[in-house]
């Protein structure tokens, strides 16, 4: 009768052990859940690249549109000043650019953050751009809010003097 007793003791104890390791498990699984998930939620500032939806900060007609390939640019993506291929998303009934159109634009905003030669870096809360034709002319006649002035060194100088505010 002790036997059949210890037995069953250890049994209770293994059950007991089993409920504990997989009550551990649950709460392992679950806090790594949630830190991948506050670390996707995190926004990742990031090069332009494919797929990446953006702004347009121009008159064109267009008011978002989402980036095909980036042109003269580094393999991971566009940054402040390169040109990239994009199609319309979005656009105002009568603008010059329609929804579906495929345009060139300049990367005048970026989120990802850039050093300049005195040391200090900018960055922008949104990544957005300005239609240009294939010639690189703008197609809007006026760029809204702030551009910064790397744009002069990659020959967009014709953005620089449609804009309000140059940063």
């Amino acid at each position: 009768m002790a036997t059949g007793l210890a037995s069953k003791c250890s049994q209770v104890g293994r059950s007991l052990c089993g409920g504990l390791s997989n009550n551990l498990s649950g709460i392992l699984s679950t806090s790594h859940e949630t830190t991948s998930s506050t670390f996707l939620s995190q926004q990742q500032r990031t090069f332009i690249q494919m797929r990446t939806v953006l702004k347009v900060v121009d008159n064109s007609g267009a008011k978002k549109v989402m980036c095909i390939q980036a042109l003269k640019a580094n393999k991971k993506g566009a940054r402040l000043g390169d040109t990239i291929v994009a199609s319309v998303k979005e656009a105002h009934p009568n603008g010059k650019v329609k929804k579906g159109k495929v345009v060139y634009g300049v990367v005048v905003r970026a989120a990802m953050q850039r050093g300049r030669c005195d040391g200090s870096e900018v960055k922008f809360d949104d990544n957005a751009v300005v239609l240009v034709d294939k010639q690189g002319q703008p197609i809007g006649t006026r760029v809204f809010g702030p551009v910064p002035h790397e744009l002069r060194k990659k020959k967009h100088v014709k953005i620089l003097s449609l804009a309000e505010h140059i940063a």
